[in-house]
């Protein structure tokens, strides 16, 4: 099965949804570790008060599974094999882009050569699978 503009834009998207809202999800749940009650289910209740009436948490969770909306939308057309490690490295490549923006550790010449070779592979995927007639 061929990948039509449409699939690859919409695995971006999915990719975009994704890791672009890994860094924040991280920055929203910061202060869950000063939650403690003595019991364990009592810890569990109030974890999950703590990130369901937290905004900078619950907005990018919600964008988050927005991006599985699409990508269960999305296989509907596209390859499996393909879908999977194009959104999962491409997810990736957008974690350290948006993290770098909003102030985090970037991972230095390592991580740069990885967002490179992902990128090649990635292009490589596409490239075979493009359907030129749609």
């Amino acid at each position: 099965m061929a990948l039509s503009a449409y699939d690859i834009f919409s695995l971006l998207m999915v990719s975009l949804l994704w890791g672009a809202t890994n860094p924040f999800l991280r920055k929203g749940a910061e202060g869950l570790e000063a939650v403690q009650e003595d019991k364990t289910v009592k810890q569990l209740f109030s974890e999950l008060k703590f990130l369901i009436f937290n905004y900078k948490y619950v907005i990018p969770f919600l964008l988050n599974q927005s991006g599985s909306l699409v990508f269960y939308i999305t296989l509907a057309s596209t390859e499996l094999s393909l879908a999977v490690p194009f959104c999962n490295s491409l997810a990736l490549v957008f974690t350290l882009i948006t993290g770098k923006i909003i102030g985090e550790e970037f991972g230095g010449k390592r991580a740069f050569l990885g967002m490179f070779l992902t990128t090649v592979g990635i292009t490589l995927c596409i490239a075979s699978s493009v359907n030129i007639n749609t």
